[in-house]
């Protein structure tokens, strides 16, 4: 699968890719280290806009948070292309981890989070299945509802045969 088919993918879901955001604080979007990615925490923006605040099972629905989860993959995978210069490049999501800022009662975590592991499934196939965490916490920066790390394995070079 190249960078188009990913790409295509992703448009035939209704999604597409938002320009990979500069951080605005002190840290790497994206470190790669001996052919894995480690993405830092993505929150649900396009621009310096964020689409999503609150905490969910109070002011946002889960409906609304897994809309919020799957924003912040998609954020995650532009600045992966934006290192790697190419999402033909991962070879295979390790770990997914997702923060929930939740309400007092709400436990539906992974319900949030399959959101985003459903995405990362439909857009990269097998590749797409990963370990993963779905941790509720108090509060997230920005007051968004969910945020999303991610570790994958990357192929050190690109051949179509």
């Amino acid at each position: 699968m190249d960078d188009t088919d990913i790409v295509a993918r992703l448009a035939a879901l209704g999604f597409t890719l938002p320009p990979a955001a500069p951080p605005q604080f002190v840290y790497v979007p994206v470190v790669l280290h001996q052919g894995i990615a480690y993405v830092s925490g993505q929150i649900p923006k396009q621009g310096d806009d964020v689409l999503y605040t609150g905490k969910v099972g109070a002011e946002v629905s889960q409906e609304a948070a897994m809309a919020a989860a799957e924003l912040c993959v998609l954020n995650a995978l532009s600045q992966l292309r934006l290192v790697l210069g190419s999402l033909a490049r991962i070879e295979r999501v390790l770990k997914l981890t997702g923060f929930v800022a939740s309400a007092p009662g709400f436990n539906a975590q992974p319900k949030v989070i399959d959101a985003a592991s459903t995405l990362l499934g439909q857009v990269l196939g097998e590749s797409g299945r990963h370990a993963r965490s779905a941790i509720g916490v108090a509060e997230l920066p920005r007051n968004v509802p969910v945020e999303i790390e991610m570790t994958l394995a990357i192929r050190t070079s690109l051949s179509f045969t």
